[in-house]
Parts: C-alpha cells; sequence; structure tokens
C-alpha cells in the first residue's frame, strides 16, 4: 500500500507517487505519496493552530507524551531497524544502534522537561532596582521546520522532534528523499502517543516534498525555526532564505584523527577504521583524514591498509556487514570523479578504489592535499587519507586550515597534548582517545566556520528552539 503524506495525524494521498529501492540489490521497498502545495499549506495551518494548544501544555502531559513515544518506538525497533537497514543501506547492526539511539533521545527530553527553564536575577545590584525581582523562563519560539538527511534517518529526526516537543512546539518534518519511510512510520507512533495524552495532532506534519516546495516553507515566515542537517552549500543557501527565523545547522565535515608519537598504536588503528568505513563512510564525522607522527606513520599504515582490505561491501542485513553500499548513482559518481582527480594529481590508492554497482571497497590513500576535493572537501564515503606530522602543532595547523570544523580526535598518553589540541583545534568537539565519529546523544553537537550554527543534543537544541522571556516586578520585600 503506498504510503500517504500525514498532517496533523490525517492521511493525505496526492497525485505524485515515488518508489522506493532498496540501494543495495534495487529491490522496490514501498511507494509513498509526494506532498504538494495544499499539503504543505494543511501542514503549516495546523502547526500554527496548534501551537496555540502545545505551547500551553503543562510539563507532566508534554513529559508523559514523550516518555509514551520512546516506548512505543522501542516496541517497534525490530520491524522499524530492518526498514531503515533496507532503504538507507545502513548494516544492520547499525541500524539497531541507531534505533537505540531513538528511544534514548526521546527519553532524554522527557527528562529535560523537568529541568530548570529559567533563573532568578537579582536586579537590585543598582540603587534604581531596589524592591525589583527578574524571573526568566525559555519558551518555545514557535512551529519548527525540520529538515532531515538520509544517512540517520530517525535519529536525526528525533534530535529535531524531541527537543520540539519537549517545549511544545509543532513541527513539520521533511524527511530526505532517498529515506522517506522510516519518517513516516514514525509519525504513527507520535500520533498514537498524542491520543494517549490528548495531545494536539497538529504537533507533528510529514511531508516528502520536492525542493522547490522545501524553499517555500524555508521563505515562509510563520515558521519561527528552521533546523536542517546536510550538505553545507544547502544549509548557507537556505539560512539566507530563512528571513527571521532561528536557525540550525548541522553540516558537513571532513574529519581528522591525530596520532600523535605517545599514542597507542595498537588501540588507536581499530577505531579509525571502524570510523572512517563504518556505513561506507556516509556520515559527516567519520574519519576522513589520519594524521600520524612521523615515528608511527609506517606502521600505522600498513595496519589501517591490512584492517581495510579484511572489510567486505556487503548485504546490509547480513550481521557481520560493516559497510554496505552507497546511497545512489550520484554519490558514486562524484567519489569517483574526485578519487580519479586525486590520482591524477599524485595521490596513492594503497588500497580500495573500486566500485561495484553502489559499492565502493575501502579505500586508504597517501600523497593526498590541499587543491584535492576528497582532502577539502566532504567524501561521504569509504576513503580514507593517511599522512604524517612531524609536530602537533603542525598537525593542528593542517586541521585548522580547511573550511570545515565539526569534530576532530587526538590519540595521545600526553596530557599536555590534549589540551594543547583542545586550545588550538579549531572544531565543535575534540574526541580524546577516540576518533570524531564518536556522538553521545546528549552531548553538545555541532561545528564551527563551513560545519554549521547552533548545537544539538536535546538540552541545547531546545535553547536554539526557544527564546527568553524577562518578568520583572517591583516592591518586593525579601
Amino acid at each position: 500500500m503506498t504510503q500517504p503524506v500525514w498532517i496533523a495525524g490525517e492521511a493525505h494521498t496526492t497525485r505524485e507517487v515515488v518508489r522506493i529501492d532498496a540501494p543495495f540489490d534495487g529491490a522496490p521497498i514501498d511507494t509513498h505519496c509526494l506532498a504538494d502545495a495544499a499539503c504543505v499549506e494543511k501542514a503549516l495551518s495546523a502547526a500554527q493552530a496548534a501551537f496555540v494548544e502545545t505551547r500551553a501544555m503543562p510539563t507532566h502531559r508534554r513529559r508523559d507524551f514523550l516518555i509514551t513515544l520512546a516506548a512505543r518506538v522501542e516496541a517497534d525497533a525490530d520491524e522499524a531497524a530492518t526498514l531503515l537497514a533496507r532503504e538507507a543501506a545502513k548494516p544492520i547492526t547499525l541500524a539497531r544502534v541507531e534505533l537505540a539511539r531513538a528511544v534514548a533521545t526521546f527519553r532524554l527530553a522527557a527528562e529535560a522537561c523537568s529541568l530548570p527553564s529559567g533563573e532568578c536575577l537579582a536586579l537590585d545590584l543598582a540603587p534604581s532596582a531596589e524592591g525589583s525581582l527578574g524571573i526568566t523562563r525559555q519558551v518555545a519560539a514557535g512551529p519548527v521546520l525540520a529538515i532531515a538527511p538520509f544517512n540517520f534517518p530517525l535519529n536525526l529526526v528525533v534530535h529535531k522532534l524531541a527537543p520540539a516537543f519537549a517545549l511544545g512546539a509543532p513541527v513539520v518534518l521533511k524527511p530526505a528523499p532517498q529515506t522517506p519511510l522510516s519518517a513516516l512510520r514514525l509519525a504513527q507512533h507520535v500520533y498514537a502517543a498524542a491520543h494517549v495524552h490528548s495531545v494536539n495532532m497538529g504537533i507533528l506534519s510529514v511531508l516528502p516534498c520536492t525542493n522547490e516546495l522545501a524553499q517555500r516553507m524555508v521563505e515562509d515566515p510563520r515558521f519561527a525555526v528552521l533546523s536542517f542537517t546536510g550538505s553545507d552549500a544547502v544549509g548557507w543557501r537556505l539560512k539566507a532564505l530563512a528571513g527571521k527565523k532561528r536557525v540550525l545547522l548541522e553540516l558537513g565535515g571532513n574529519a581528522a584523527a591525530i596520532v600523535t608519537a605517545s599514542a597507542d598504536l595498537g588501540a588507536c588503528v581499530p577505531r579509525v577504521v571502524s570510523g572512517a568505513f563504518g556505513y561506507a563512510g556516509q556520515v559527516c564525522i567519520k574519519v576522513q583524514r589520519l594524521l600520524v607522527a612521523r615515528a608511527h606513520y609506517d606502521a600505522a599504515l600498513a595496519e589501517v591498509v591490512t584492517r581495510a582490505r579484511a572489510l567486505r561491501v556487503g548485504d546490509p542485513l547480513a550481521h557481520d556487514t560493516v559497510l554496505s553500499v552507497l546511497i545512489d548513482a550520484r554519490s558514486k559518481a562524484r567519489i569517483a570523479a574526485w578519487l580519479d582527480e586525486a590520482a591524477a594529481a599524485g595521490a596513492t590508492v594503497h588500497c580500495g578504489g573500486q566500485f561495484d554497482r553502489l559499492g565502493l571497497a575501502p579505500t586508504v590513500l597517501t600523497g593526498a592535499g590541499p587543491g584535492m576535493k576528497l582532502y577539502d572537501g566532504e567524501v561521504f564515503g569509504p576513503v580514507l587519507t593517511v599522512e604524517p606530522f612531524d609536530t602537533l602543532d603542525e598537525a593542528i595547523a593542517r586541521v585548522n586550515a580547511g573550511r570545515y570544523g565539526l569534530q576532530a580526535g587526538v590519540f595521545t598518553r600526553d596530557l599536555g597534548e590534549v589540551f594543547q589540541a583542545f586550545s588550538g583545534l579549531d572544531v565543535g568537539g575534540l574526541m580524546v582517545n577516540e576518533v570524531p565519529t564518536f556522538r553521545v546523544d546528549a552531548m553538545p553537537y555541532g561545528g564551527v566556520k563551513d560545519s554549521g550554527l547552533g548545537r544539538e543534543g536535546v538540552r541545547y537544541a531546545m535553547a536554539e528552539m526557544s527564546e527568553t522571556r524577562l518578568l520583572v516586578v517591583r516592591g518586593i520585600t525579601m
């Protein structure tokens, strides 16, 4: 049965239907309706109307709604993970991890409902303000437009829904065109939980739609917040179109891992290989560049290549698969062109580089450098460059020379090097003795430079989606 567009708890069918095929083998998975302009208007009107009610929901109802929603997603984990694995070509073990993270993210949002959302201010620091008391509170700015990527079609959607729901803000969601089915399935859990707790169904609409309609929503002033995860080129363009909205951008990166001379090579190489090639490298904080102290360089390169060669591209539903295929032919063509450019400029391919349909064998290169797209840009594929360095300052300078600054990793047993890297690297997060691919859903996640604006992680996203209200009371005697 063709999946409908969901608008405020109601299923809507449209004339245009899209088929979703599994990237791994091309087998059809399902079909879904594509939202039209009328759907967009209905969803936006429903969100506006719902906000009057949802913003006033008492804390216990927001909390209990999120708890019930988490329980429903958890109960559906097996079937939902299989769907996710098929539509995103994500290994089933990683798909199950994503389901567990989505459940945890909803629960984090439920817990966040009970945290302080304001403060009491001592206004009488000025003589003219004696007898005055100031109280602040954080309130939802308004309806949220959420635009999600293909690579985490459930958990990155939840990272937009959960903080908004905790604030009482309705969301209109545009899922990625490659992976809309997981979001459409999630919508039904949202409505079921909303029914249990008498939450206005306008709290969510899910609109798979064209980029043209998405842009129209970005430009619409009735949305108060835009939360976008995707490429930097698209994200910054949408910010320019967003008008007066609050804008939260989680964009790309070409994350580096630095291995210093004091590091335990045996401990770091397996993590680097996992961080570089898991899910075919289609993660914005995947290890794209490995910088190794010259004393370790030869040994590290040999071990990385050996381990990379042992990985095989396989069926995402097989339990031993570490990486499957790329999401689509456009991604394959782009990465192939970047590899050809690097080879022509003198880079050496030590393993991989061969495609089998949409599958790319784990690829390790040396001799890559500035001016090559796979060094300067975001590969978003199973490609790793390896390079030596002589001093930590040199490695930090190379990382900072690029236009991205999402996360980085440094492997060291020297505390001084930890703080040198932390103070020197222009990144949103530094992982010590861990790859930059590390993310826990409670932490403030986001980047600097072209890697984005603002922070995700439930509490931090709630701050991005809210505004401060101040109450000043005169004539108070304490």
